[in-house]
């Protein structure tokens, strides 16, 4: 089988991650902007003001499992086009309130359009699996890009237009991420189950019960509290040291720039060199070093734009290794599981991230933000600190033609015995096959006798 993308493939690919970022681009332009043009709002606060800024968390991790599930029994674009539906509602609320609850309520809303898994359900029902992960891959490619879009368009946009003018251009981006869907996407020949993507709920207790993705879990959970917390704060700080709102875009842009290029050599000494666990834990300390530094140092603009720097340094390298630790630690076929849990707990710390930050700076003033959150990577560091080194295990998933189908009962023990193959669940409703394999060790030839030419090596 070929693994290059047939022309449907390119189609769903360009078309499911431009939703997606453009999605994500809308969620978090809010993130540098909220806190300063919040204070025309009736009855803001800091604490309100933290709950709007980490309101779409808290139905995005509500609702994003039970969406998901919809999607398997209504259709993927029905859901996902529902989805965009209540999040231009939510813009639309938020671009015409004039108190910060209006602004929470359209926060709650954009995030009640939890579409998350479905639309990675329909990629993969879009996609051949010797093709998913690269396509998996270019969804989280494009995570990354409209994170640091957003922290440069959101002041721009608000210098122009307000704070209303910011949901008003996130509404207008998923008006098109609407006619991307319909138009560009095209239909999907099947709808499967995908263990490699969607939430198997006989899974699920094996999952939360397993130490190390539960670490995972925290992980994600702390990065995203941390991260929303700070921009509660983090706004005020440039303010006062001269950057006047309508230049944080300009602050933002080389930064992550250049944070950017400082995370690309520790991704590859994680990766290529397997030092994983010392650059994930060295991150985790520094990420609280570094917010120590934004609460007690920070008291000129070079200080500042440096902790800064580095603060996106560690934020992109956690955000690009902890889904591959995700990948390398979930048993065979559950890795879709394992990656919904992850996604509940990011969304819930961005909820409490964005009110523990309020309530700090509400009560104690905008250091305690900062203090508060070196607190959390204390703690955050101590959970991961015996965390055992993961294994460099890799994913493969097998197509299994009528052949194979007709030998299932030896099947499972003749990928088991391949030299490398350390894991392995044969789903015969999917017509698939799981496999976690050690690269290093994985003896190809006799892989490929068994699979035949249902399977390529791939680099998932």
């Amino acid at each position: 089988m070929t693994s290059r993308f047939l022309v449907t493939e390119r189609r769903a690919i360009v078309g499911l991650a431009s939703l997606y970022a453009s999605r994500m681009l809308g969620l978090f332009m809010v993130l540098p902007v909220l806190a300063l043009y919040a204070d025309h709002l009736e009855g803001a606060t800091p604490l309100l003001v933290g709950m709007a800024l980490g309101g779409y968390g808290l139905t995005q991790a509500l609702l994003q499992i039970p969406f998901g599930l919809l999607s398997d029994r209504i259709g993927r674009k029905a859901v996902i086009g529902g989805g965009i539906v209540l999040f231009i509602i939510g813009s639309i609320v938020a671009a015409n309130a004039t108190s910060i609850t209006g602004i929470i309520i359209g926060r709650c809303l954009q995030g009640s359009g939890a579409v998350a898994g479905a639309i990675m359900a329909l990629l993969a029902d879009q996609t051949r699996e010797e093709i998913r992960t690269a396509a998996m891959a270019t969804i989280g490619l494009s995570i990354g890009v409209a994170f640091a879009v957003a922290m440069v368009a959101g002041p721009l946009i608000a210098d122009i237009g307000g704070l209303a003018g910011v949901f008003w251009f996130t509404a207008a981006l998923a008006a098109c991420g609407l006619l991307i869907l319909w138009k560009l996407v095209p239909k999907a020949p099947r709808r499967m189950s995908h263990r490699d993507v969607g939430i198997d709920r006989r899974q699920l207790r094996a999952t939360l019960g397993q130490s190390d993705l539960l670490r995972l879990d925290f992980s994600i959970f702390a990065l995203h509290l941390i991260l929303t917390a700070c921009f509660t704060a983090l706004p005020f700080r440039l303010e006062a040291l001269g950057f006047a709102p309508a230049d944080h875009g300009w602050v933002y842009l080389p930064v992550m720039a250049l944070a950017f290029l400082g995370m690309i050599p520790l991704v590859i000494v994680a990766e290529k060199y397997r030092q994983m666990k010392p650059i994930f834990v060295g991150a985790v300390a520094a990420m609280t070093l570094i917010l120590l530094g934004f609460g007690e140092l920070a008291t000129d603009r070079v200080t500042l734009v440096t902790l800064l720097w580095g603060f996106f340094v560690v934020f992109n390298l956690l955000e690009a290794t902890l889904p591959s630790m995700i990948s390398k630690l979930a048993p065979a076929g559950a890795k879709g599981t394992a990656m919904g849990v992850y996604s509940t707990s990011q969304f819930f710390g961005a909820f409490l991230g964005g009110t523990l930050g309020g309530a700090l700076s509400q009560g104690f003033g905008v250091q305690s933000v900062f203090l508060g959150a070196a607190a959390v990577g204390a703690v955050w560091l101590a959970v991961v600190w015996k965390m055992p080194a993961p294994r460099h295990l890799s994913s493969e998933i097998i197509a299994l033609d009528e052949q194979s189908m007709d030998r299932l009962d030896t099947l499972l023990e003749r990928f088991a015995s391949v030299t490398g193959v350390e894991d392995v669940m044969v789903v015969p409703e999917e017509q698939v096959a799981y496999l976690k394999v050690d690269r290093q060790h994985l003896d190809v030839e006799a892989l490929a006798s068994i699979a035949g030419n249902q399977w390529q090596r791939t680099d998932a």
